[in-house]
C-alpha cells in the first residue's frame, strides 16, 4: 500500500519511465533582497537563493548546467527525460523576454519535457503567466510558489514580504490558466505550534493546489535564523518531532495532490542545525515507517473546507 502520492510515481504514471528534475540556477535576484520589499530576504534563505548557486558562484550558464545535470541523472538514474527546475531565487523576477530566453534555453535540450518555475507568489501577473502557459502545448509546466505558513502573522515574523491572500490569489489566477501549482510550506517556524502548521495542511486541501513540498526549517549560516540559534532564540525541531507533524500534515492533505518533497536537503557546509537533517534517506525511511506504525496515510483527515486564517 502507497502512503501518499509520492511525485516519482506520478511522473512515471505520466511518461511512462523515469523523469528527473535539473536544477538551475538563472542569477536572477529577489525583491525580498533587493530593496524592493526589504533588503533581508526571509530570515533562513542562504546566498544561493534557496538554490544550487551554480550560475551566482560558479558562473554556469544554463546551457551547461542543463548539459551537467542531464549527465548525473542518466548516470545515476539512467533517465531519459527531463524536467527543467529554475530553483534559485525568484524565477519570475525578470522582463518577459529575459524570461523567454531562458526558459528556451533549459528547454531545448534532448529529452525535455517538463518546466517547472519556482516563484513568489507576489512576482506573477498575467502576462508572466500566459508565457508559462505558452509552453503546455510540448511540456507539462508547474509553477512553485512558496507559501511557507497560512498565517500572515508567522509570514510577518519571517520576513516573507507578502501575505497569504497574495498566496492565494496568485494560486487562483494560475489555475484558470490551466498552470499545475506546487505550494512549498515549511515545518518549525517561529513561534508555530503544532495546530497551526496543520490549519496551513487544511488551508492547502481547500485550494487548487496539485502539489507540495514539505519542508524542515533549518539553520544555515550567515542568515537571520542563525544569528537568533546563536541567541538562543529559535530552537529547531527534533526528529522525532518532525516525523510526526509530516505524517500528521500528510493525513489532512487531498489523495490525489502530488508529495513532491517530505523533508530539506542542506547543503552540509552550510548547515548550523539540526545536524539530523542531513540524514535524508534515513528521515525518508523513519517517516514511511511511520504511516505504517500508526496505518494511517494521505488524506485520511481530509477535508475540503478552508479553514480560517
Amino acid at each position: 500500500m502507497k502512503r501518499y502520492r509520492d511525485f516519482n510515481t506520478y511522473l512515471r504514471d505520466l511518461f511512462g519511465e523515469r523523469v528527473q528534475k535539473i536544477s538551475l540556477d538563472a542569477g536572477l535576484g529577489c525583491p525580498n533582497r533587493d530593496g524592493t520589499i526589504s533588503e533581508g530576504g526571509c530570515i533562513y534563505c542562504d546566498s544561493r537563493g534557496s538554490g544550487t548557486g551554480a550560475m551566482i558562484r560558479h558562473h554556469l550558464t544554463i546551457d551547461e548546467q542543463v548539459v551537467k545535470g542531464r549527465r548525473f541523472a542518466e548516470k545515476r538514474y539512467g533517465a531519459r527525460k527531463f524536467i527543467a527546475y529554475f530553483q534559485s531565487f525568484t524565477n519570475t523576477y525578470a522582463s518577459l523576454e529575459k524570461l523567454k530566453n531562458l526558459y528556451n534555453q533549459a528547454l531545448k535540450h534532448p529529452g525535455m519535457v517538463g518546466l517547472s518555475v519556482g516563484t513568489r507568489p507576489d512576482c506573477i501577473d498575467g502576462d508572466v503567466l500566459g508565457l508559462l502557459g505558452s509552453y503546455q502545448k510540448d511540456y507539462r509546466v508547474w509553477i512553485e510558489y512558496g507559501l511557507q505558513s497560512a498565517h500572515d502573522s508567522t509570514l510577518l515574523k519571517i520576513n516573507r514580504g507578502h501575505d497569504v491572500a497574495t498566496f492565494e490569489r496568485s494560486v487562483r489566477m494560475a489555475d484558470k490558466r490551466g498552470l499545475e501549482v506546487c505550494a512549498h510550506v515549511i515545518l518549525g517556524l517561529p513561534g508555530e505550534t503544532r495546530d497551526m502548521m496543520l490549519e496551513t495542511a487544511r488551508y492547502l486541501s481547500g485550494l487548487p493546489v496539485m502539489g507540495v513540498k514539505i519542508h524542515l526549517l533549518y539553520v544555515v549560516k550567515g542568515t537571520p535564523l542563525a544569528t537568533l540559534f546563536e541567541k538562543g532564540a529559535y530552537r529547531c525541531l527534533e526528529r522525532e518531532a518532525y516525523i510526526e507533524l509530516v505524517v500528521d500534515f500528510l493525513e489532512y492533505l487531498p489523495p490525489e495532490m502530488v508529495i513532491q518533497r517530505l523533508t530539506g536537503d542542506p547543503a552540509s557546509e552550510e548547515l548550523v542545525a539540526p545536524q539530523w537533517a542531513q540524514n535524508k534517506t534515513e528521515n525518508l525511511n523513519l517517516i514511511r515507517k511511520r504511516l505504517e506504525e500508526r496505518e494511517t496515510w494521505q488524506g485520511k483527515k481530509h477535508r475540503t473546507s478552508i479553514v480560517g486564517k
